[in-house]
Parts: structure tokens; C-alpha cells; sequence
């Protein structure tokens, strides 16, 4: 949740530079955005624009030039949705401005100890709290120690940036929420995502907890804000294209990031074998394993766990990473964990692998981000290189994950071959429904029937029902329909009290063990009055409407999720209803 972006350089354009660098960061989620720049000549006040709502068709042309600013877009947690609460916030005298990404724990009892020494405030926020804060220390201290021992005063987990107009340089430090320096020539750039200056440079530094940095034009220095001692960056080279974080000839980046999948999972089937043999070596040689993952990674785990016992005779749990601290005492030396995370920031997989780590037990971490905090932790790195995934859904990451994991599981089955040989079906089939004649045919006259649809439901049985629940997902947190996903064996307790006449419901059908039982239950919903919508290999008559997929064993996990992939996308294109930015969602979700 919420972005930074900042640049100090020779260009004179830094608050447009900022400004251009948020949009980048519209995906984490937000409801407000500000940009503060130093005015050239130092001698003046720091310029400031802020507002509540989207960023669209506003402009920062009215703000001074300078080279030197910053900017947040914010996801309110202390104040309502304004102008004043929107980030930066500005001390008394104007001179000092902070952003801060995170909650301030115990900014009511500093509050009053400010308000005491004069200290006046305008807005309802914790981090107004900490400029003043700064700007108090500020009187006894430079200005770096005073926002190193305001960062220690601090309860929770939070990032901070701080300027003034004297010493024009950034401060930055950090807990827990995400944060990175970029490294340009005679410039730098700081952000909480590495893909917001990527067409400004590739060379980054990703912040640790507890790590202090003074960035200036030339220079950075790193210390440990806690002990004071040196720190020395560790520069990474992103392999990222710049295409890759454009949209290029699509309208959104939800449908870009659908059809980038084939050559995602190409690369996965050509290029993963050593890290697919780690992982499973790891996952054999423990007494018990949980793989935990939130929102679609939580699928990922559930959808696993049917991999590795129908293929390799492997038993493990899936667990939400917001539930796993209630089952993390069953795990020990002789236990391991993988955990799931597109953005490797996610504070419900962050805590607990960080927990595991101070208890010295090992863990993978399954990430598309090189540098983030899941994938520094973890000791088998799973790095799915599917390139930026700007849409706040999940798509090519969440597919990428599975063909891992339908690799892990034969290679634990010493079955790599085959695995391979299901994943490269997969994929064509995947390639095949992204085809123009698949959305004429097949799509776009179901989103017509669906379109205006108050509730979807789905139905599914062994690998196939975590993909139920994720296609409603894909549906629900983009269209705003009510979709649910269901184990088709369910329905008869409870569920099947739902249906009305036309009630929509998608049934998915692979052809294996589960076909009979699950056709039996769309015959049981049909009889009932419910509209079939059949995902499958075969037709049956019990469809009403009939989505071809060809037949790829196991694998069929992929591109049924890509069918809902493109339900969730076309339907709420239909909706007129923006899919990379659903309301009060964010990608990377940091506070709890």
C-alpha cells in the first residue's frame, strides 16, 4: 500500500520527474497524492501540491522548478480521505517536509507532548506527528539524527523519507514496509517499488530494516539506524524491460499481463529445473510442510497441496499467511514452509517468515521480486522472473507460481520429464484461448449473459476447486459482481440453497476422476433452475454454455485459471469499471 518516489539530480524538472514516477506506483493502491520539490535557489519554502482522490488529469506544472523532490501517494489509515491528511507533510516552519509509509503505533502520546511545546497541527494523521517530531529534534541535532532518533521513538513498521531546504538531501529508513534507492549518473531516485524508475535506471539498492541512507546528488551513505554503524549498498542490475512496465498497444495492464503468460511460463518450463530440484529436494526431506501465500498465492498453496499428493504421494498444508501464526508452533527443524508472494512484501508472509528466520529454520520463498523482504530472507529463492505485474490482480504471477509447482511436484515424483511434457500442453492450450477467434466465439457472448449478473458461482473438485475460487476472485475484485467458488461436493450442505432460476454458475470439468461427480452436481444446479456454464474438455448437455479447453492432465490448472482470468477481465471492461485499479484494493498489502 501507498507509494514513494523521489529525485535529487541536475534536472530542473524534479517535481514532473516525481509526479510521472507515481503513476508508476498507482497499482500499490491509494486515495490521495502529493508532491513536495525544493525550489532551486534554497532560499524560499518547500513547494507543495496535494490531493485527495486519483492523480488522472491533474498536473504539477504549477508547483517551482527545482532538482531536488518527493512525492506519496497515500491509503488513508489515520484521517479521512483530504487534502490536508494526503502526503507531504510539512513541519511549523515550512522547511521541513516528511512522507511515511506504515503506522505510527504511538504518535497519540508524542502528539501531546508537541502540542505542549507549541507545536501546531493541521491535519489527522500519525505522520504529521513525525515531521513535527523532526523538526522538534531538529533544534538540538542535524537534521539526519533527527530523523534517525525520531525513527527509534517510533512503534510499528514504517518507512520514512525526510527533506528540509537546508541540507537538501533525502533521509530515508525503514521497517518492515519497502523501500529502494536507485542509482543514477550524478542523480539518484528513491521509491517503495524499483519498477517506478526503471526507464531512469536499473541499478538498485534494497533497503533492509533498520537501514538509515542521506542521499544526495553524488553521494549515498548507509548506516544502521539503530547502531549507528556503516553499511555498505548492495547494488543490483534489474533484468526488467521498460516495455514491461508500459502497457504498449493494450488498454490496461490486466490484459497485457494475461497474454504476456505463454512466454512467462515458456521460460519457467526451459529454465527452471535447477530451482525446481532445490525446492523439491527441500520439501522431501521435511517430516511436515506448509505452503503459505495470501489472496491468489493463498490458491497457489491450496492448489499445490492437490499437486504434491496426486502426483508425488506428498502430503502438506495450506494455510492463509494471516492465519499461520496460529500453526507456526508445529513447525521445527525437521518442518519447512514455502511461502507465496507476488511482491515479497505482503506483511502477512513478511512477519512470519521473519519469525522463522530468528528461530533459524529454513524456508523458500516463491516471489517476483528480486530484492524484496520474502526473497532476502528466504533460503531457497524462487525467483519467477514474469516481469512487473503493475495491474493490482494477479495474473501471470499467479500462473507462474502453479507451473513451479506442477514441476516441483513431478520432480519430487522423479517424474521431471513428464511434468515438463504437461507444462509445454498447458501452454499451448493457455496460448490457444488468448487467441482473438477464442474471444469472439467463446468470451464475448458470455460477458454479455454475465455482464449485469448480480451473483456467479463456480463449481469445481480436487485441483479444480482452489481454481474456482481464484477465477471468482479475478471476477469479484475487478467486476464488483458477487462470485463465489465452491467444492462441488458442498453443495447439498448448504450451498446449493443459493440457486434461484438463471442463476449463473461455471463448472469446471477436467477430464479425470473428478468429471462424473462433478457433471452430477451441475445436474443438480441445472435442475434447480441455475444457467451451466461448462469449462471443459468435452461438451455434455447439461451445458448451457460451453468453454472448450483441451485436455492437459494436471496442467489443466492453468489454463482454466487463465478462462477466468478473461472472465474477470472482459466483464468488467463491459462494466466500464478501470481492472488495474480496483477500489480499496493495493498489491502489496503492509500494514495490518
Amino acid at each position: 500500500m501507498c507509494g514513494i518516489f523521489g529525485y535529487i539530480g541536475p534536472r530542473k524538472d524534479a517535481a514532473e520527474i516525481v509526479f510521472e514516477g507515481l503513476k508508476q506506483l498507482e497499482y500499490r493502491g491509494y486515495d490521495s497524492w502529493g508532491v513536495a520539490v525544493v525550489p532551486k535557489d534554497g532560499l524560499t519554502k518547500i513547494g507543495i501540491k496535494k490531493k485527495a482522490g486519483k492523480i488522472g488529469g491533474s498536473t504539477v506544472k504549477d508547483l517551482p522548478n527545482g532538482s531536488f523532490s518527493f512525492g506519496h501517494t497515500r491509503w488513508a489509515t489515520h484521517g479521512g480521505v483530504t487534502d490536508r491528511n494526503a502526503h507531504p507533510h510539512l513541519d511549523c516552519t515550512g522547511n521541513i517536509a516528511v512522507v511515511h509509509n506504515g503506522i505510527f503505533e504511538n504518535y497519540e502520546e508524542i502528539k501531546k507532548k508537541l502540542i505542549k511545546r507549541g507545536h501546531k497541527f493541521v491535519s489527522e494523521t500519525d505522520t504529521e506527528v513525525l515531521t513535527h517530531l523532526v523538526e522538534d529534534l531538529n533544534k538540538k541535532v542535524n537534521f539526519a539524527e533527527a530523523v534517525r532518533i525520531a525513527f527509534n521513538q517510533m512503534d510499528g513498521l514504517n518507512a520514512i523519507i525526510a527533506i528540509n531546504t537546508k541540507d537538501r538531501t533525502f533521509v530515508a529508513v525503514k521497517n518492515g514496509s519497502p523501500l529502494c534507492i536507485g542509482f543514477g549518473i550524478g542523480e539518484n531516485f528513491l521509491a517503495s517499488d524499483a519498477a517506478a524508475f526503471i526507464s531512469h535506471t536499473k541499478n538498485v539498492h534494497f533497503f533492509e530494516d533498520d537501514e538509515l541512507a542521506i542521499i544526495e546528488q553524488e553521494k549515498v551513505t548507509i548506516i544502521n539506524a539503530r547502531t549507528k554503524n556503516p553499511v555498505r549498498p548492495k547494488i543490483q542490475r534489474l533484468n526488467w524491460k521498460i516495455s514491461q512496465a508500459k502497457k504498449g498497444n493494450f488498454p490496461h495492464f490486466m490484459i497485457k499481463e494475461i497474454y504476456e503468460q505463454p512466454s512467462v511460463l515458456t521460460n519457467i518450463l526451459n529454465n527452471f529445473d535447477g530451482q525446481v530440484r532445490k525446492l523439491a529436494k527441500e520439501i522431501k526431506n521435511a517430516e511436515k510442510v506448509f505452503l503459505v501465500g495470501c489472496g491468489s498465492a493463498h490458491y497457489v498453496a491450496m492448489t499445490s497441496r492437490y499437486l504434491l499428493s496426486q502426483v508425488s504421494a506428498k502430503h502438506v498444508d495450506a494455510v492463509p499467511g494471516s492465519e499461520f501464526e496460529y500453526f507456526e508452533k508445529f513447525v521445527d527443524k525437521k518442518g519447512y514452509v514455502v511461502f507465496f508472494s507476488q511482491s515479497g512484501e505482503s506483511i502477512d508472509i513478511v512477519q512470519p517468515a521473519s519469525k522463522l528466520q530468528k528461530r533459524g529454520i529454513p524456508f523458500a520463498g516463491v516471489t517476483n521480486r528480486l530484492g524484496s523482504a520474502l526473497y532476502r530472507m528466504a533460503k531457497c529463492k524462487i525467483l519467477l522472473n514474469a516481469g512487473p505485474e503493475i495491474c493490482v490482480l494477479s495474473t501471470k504471477s499467479f500462473t507462474a507460481k502453479l507451473a513451479v509447482m506442477l514441476l516441483t511436484s513431478h520432480e519430487l515424483a522423479k517424474k521431471l520429464a513428464e511434468g515438463k511434457k504437461i507444462l509445454k500442453s498447458s501452454i499451448e492450450e493457455t496460448t490457444r484461448l488468448l487467441s482473438p477467434t477464442y474471444y469472439k466465439k467463446y468470451i464475448k457472448p458470455l460477458v454479455e449473459k454475465l455482464k449485469n449478473k448480480r451473483h456467479i458461482y463456480m463449481i469445481g473438485r480436487g485441483a479444480s476447486f482452489p481454481i474456482t475460487l481464484e477465477s471468482a476472485l479475478k471476477i469479484k475484485e475487478a467486476s464488483y459482481i458477487h462470485a463465489e467458488g465452491f467444492a462441488g461436493g458442498e453443495l447439498k450442505h448448504g450451498v446449493i440453497a443459493l440457486i434461484e432460476k438463471g442463476s449463473p454458475c461455471i463448472v469446471y470439468a477436467p477430464d479425470d476422476e473428478s468429471y462424473s461427480a462433478i457433471i452430477s452436481n451441475a445436474m443438480e444446479i441445472k435442475s434447480r433452475g441455475g444457467y451451466m456454464i461448462g469449462i471443459s474438455s468435452k461438451p455434455n448437455d447439461v451445458f448451457d454454455w460451453y468453454l472448450p479447453v483441451k485436455d492437459s492432465g494436471v496442467g489443466n490448472i492453468i489454463p482454466n485459471a487463465v478462462i477466468g482470468q478473461l472472465l474477470g477481465y472482459h466483464i468488467t471492461v463491459a462494466r466500464h469499471i478501470d481492472p488495474d485499479m480496483p477500489r480499496n484494493l493495493a498489491k502489496s498489502v503492509t500494514v495490518k
